[in-house]
């Protein structure tokens, strides 16, 4: 016998019911120990607000389905993925429902990530820092140690040099590298890496 794929109308006036189980919800009100009282009506309305918002999340996943070339019937798991991945106001939900990747793509991040943790190496990306510093490679201006800026390429930082006709991206580019020169704290000479930051 074929499943009922059916869609269930949202209601247009309270019932009075609720289509989720409420003594499951209330069970999962107790277990949560920032709650420590929550009368029933307040379970109800509970329930009703995750009906609704499983609702709004279903909808914008089937307009994720209909948007495609070929629309299909049936919503599945990408759909639901690429519609978190779309909407601001589910943007909370990326960790919980995150996109999918092939596992080539997964067990390269895993291999690699494996390997730097041998080699002592940090996860944090290029540029970034943990919050002993460690992320940084090159000791940084003024007050963190070596005096005047580091200048990573042959042209100067400042900003009165700067030509007008200049390509917007190469600008954008120095910008963000005299910020990451600028920023954190690391380990040099034998300091800990505790001194304050220059604020640009």
């Amino acid at each position: 016998m074929p499943y009922n794929t059916a869609p269930i109308p949202p209601r247009k006036e309270a019932t009075g019911t609720t289509q989720l189980p409420l003594s499951r919800v209330k069970k999962m009100i107790q277990v949560d120990g920032d709650i420590h009282a929550c009368s029933n009506s307040a379970s109800f309305i509970i329930t009703v607000a995750t009906e609704m918002f499983i609702q709004y999340l279903a909808e914008q996943a089937h307009n994720v389905v209909r948007s495609e070339k070929k629309p299909r019937r049936n919503i599945q798991y990408r759909d639901l993925a690429n519609a978190v991945a779309h909407h601001d106001n589910l943007e909370f939900l990326v960790d919980i429902v995150p996109k999918t990747m092939p596992y080539k793509e997964a067990k390269k991040l895993a291999s690699g990530a494996a390997a730097n943790k041998k080699n002592g190496e940090s996860s944090a990306e290029a540029g970034q820092t943990t919050l002993d510093g460690s992320g940084m490679k090159n000791t940084l201006n003024g007050t963190n140690g070596v005096e005047g800026l580091i200048n990573t390429d042959d042209t100067t930082l400042n900003d009165d040099e700067e030509d007008e006709d200049e390509d917007p991206n190469a600008q954008l580019e120095k910008e963000s590298r005299r910020v990451r020169l600028s920023t954190g704290s690391t380990i040099s000479e034998g300091q800990n890496g505790d001194r304050d930051v220059e604020m640009i």
